[in-house]
C-alpha cells in the first residue's frame, strides 16, 4: 500500500506519538480520541475503532497489521523485517538480488506442516532446519541447502542483534557436504541437451514434451558468454554494445564483452523476441531505459526467478534421461555450461582467466578442465 499526502502535525494527537511514523490507513479522531481505520465491508467504507488514546505507536502499527492478515510471528515476517531494513538496503544490487531468491526459495520451502514462510520463526529449532539440509542435499542440491542456511542464519542473526528473537538457531545447523565434481560436458552431449531443450521450446507451453522456450537461449549464453544462470536471467538490454555483449559477473569477477558471433546473436535475439511477444500479449508497458528492460521473462512478463530456472533445467534433464539422449553419467547442470565454456576457450591458462573475469588464478584449477599439450622432456 502506498502513502497519499504527506500528514500534518496534529496538535490534538496524543504526545507520545511520532506522527510521522504512524501506519498506512491508521486515522486519529479528535472528538472521540480514539484510533481509527476505514474497511471495506460488503462493497461499502465502514469506520472501525481499533484503539484508545493510551495505545502506543507499536500497538498501532500490530493491529494494522492484524486487520491485513500479516502475520507478525512468521518467517514470513521475519524475512520481510529484514528486506525492509537499512542494513539490507545498504548491500550491493547483486548481493540484495541473491537474498532475494534465497527468501522466495525459504518461503515456499515445503514441511510437514505447511511452508516453512508460514511457521513461526521463535518456534523453529536447529533440528527443524537441519532436516532441511538433510532433506535438500538428499535430493542432490547440497549447494542449494548451504546457500539457503547461510541466508536464513544471516537473517536471524539480524533479528537476534534487535530483540526480535533470543538465539539463532540456524548456528548449530551442519552443512551438507558438496560433491567437488569437475563436470564437463562432451560437445555431443551438451549439443543434443540443447536441442531437445530447442524442441521443446517450439510446443504449445505446458503440453507433453515442452519446456520454456527460453531454455535452449539461456543455455547458450551461459557457455558463450561463461556465465552462471544467475547472471544470464538478470541480464538487461544494457548488455547489448556494439562491440558485443557485456557480462554481469557476480562474486567479485571482473566484467568483460563478449564479442558477438552468428550464435550468440541468435541466441539473444531469440530472447528479446520471445520477451516482447510475451510484453505484447500482458500488454505490459516497455520500461524506458534499456537497464530497466531485462532479456528473459517469465510466462507473465515479470523478471524469471533463479528457482524457476532450476526446476526448469531439471525437467529437462529428467526428460533427457527418460528418453537415453543423455545417460546418468552424462547429466551436468545449468553451472557446468560455464565450465565448459572457459574449458573451450581459446589460448594459455592467462587467456582463460582474462575471459572468465577470474581475478585469482586457483580458480582455473575449478574451471579449466583442458589438458596442456607439452613437449616431451629432452637431455639435448
Amino acid at each position: 500500500m502506498t502513502r497519499g499526502r504527506r500528514r500534518k502535525h496534529d496538535l490534538s494527537i496524543p504526545a507520545h506519538i511520532n506522527q510521522k511514523k504512524l501506519p498506512v490507513g491508521c486515522y486519529w479522531d479528535r472528538r472521540d480520541r480514539a484510533w481509527y481505520t476505514i474497511l471495506q465491508q460488503q462493497g461499502k467504507a465502514r469506520r472501525k475503532n481499533i484503539a484508545k488514546a493510551d495505545a502506543m505507536l507499536s500497538d498501532l502499527h500490530r493491529i494494522m497489521e492484524e486487520l491485513r492478515g500479516v502475520n507478525r510471528k512468521s518467517l514470513k515476517w521475519l524475512l520481510s523485517e529484514y528486506h525492509a531494513s537499512h542494513v539490507f538496503k545498504g548491500l550491493s544490487d547483486r548481493t540484495r538480488e541473491d537474498y532475494q531468491d534465497q527468501r522466495e526459495i525459504a518461503l515456499a520451502m515445503p514441511t510437514k506442516i505447511g511452508p516453512l514462510g508460514t511457521l513461526d520463526y521463535v518456534r523453529l529449532e536447529t533440528h527443524h532446519f537441519q532436516k532441511l539440509v538433510d532433506s535438500l542435499a538428499d535430493a542432490g542440491t547440497p549447494s542449494k541447502a548451504n546457500s539457503l542456511m547461510r541466508y536464513l542464519k544471516l537473517v536471524y542473526s539480524w533479528g537476534v542483534r534487535r530483540g526480535l528473537i533470543a538465539i539463532n538457531p540456524v548456528k548449530g545447523v551442519k552443512g551438507a557436504k558438496e560433491r567437488k565434481q569437475r563436470r564437463i560436458p562432451e560437445p555431443p552431449v551438451m549439443t543434443a541437451l540443447i536441442q531437445l531443450a530447442y524442441a521443446g521450446g517450439q510446443l504449445k507451453p505446458h503440453t507433453s514434451g515442452s519446456c520454456p522456450p527460453y531454455l535452449w537461449a539461456i543455455a547458450d549464453l551461459a557457455y558463450l558468454c561463461r556465465l552462471r544462470g544467475i547472471e544470464v536471467i538478470t541480464a538487461t538490454e544494457e548488455q547489448a554494445l556494439k562491440e558485443g555483449f557485456r557480462t554481469n559477473r557476480r562474486k567479485g569477477s571482473r566484467d568483460n564483452i563478449v564479442a558477438w558471433t552468428p550464435r550468440l546473436r541468435t541466441a539473444y535475439d531469440c530472447l528479446i523476441a520471445r520477451r516482447d511477444a510475451v510484453w505484447a500479449e500482458k500488454k505490459r508497458p516497455i520500461p524506458i531505459r534499456p537497464k530497466d528492460r531485462p532479456i528473459v521473462v517469465s510466462e507473465d512478463g515479470g523478471p524469471l526467478k533463479k528457482s524457476s530456472l532450476d526446476s526448469a533445467w531439471q525437467r529437462l534433464i529428467h526428460r533427457a534421461l527418460r528418453l537415453n539422449v543423455i545417460s546418468a553419467e552424462q547429466r551436468f547442470g545449468l553451472h557446468d555450461l560455464k565450465r565448459k565454456g572457459i574449458t573451450d576457450t581459446p589460448g594459455t591458462r592467462k587467456d582463460k582467466q582474462h575471459a572468465s573475469g577470474h581475478k585469482n588464478e586457483s580458480m582455473m584449477d575449478v574451471y579449466d578442465l583442458s589438458l596442456p599439450i607439452v613437449e616431451p622432456s629432452s637431455t639435448a
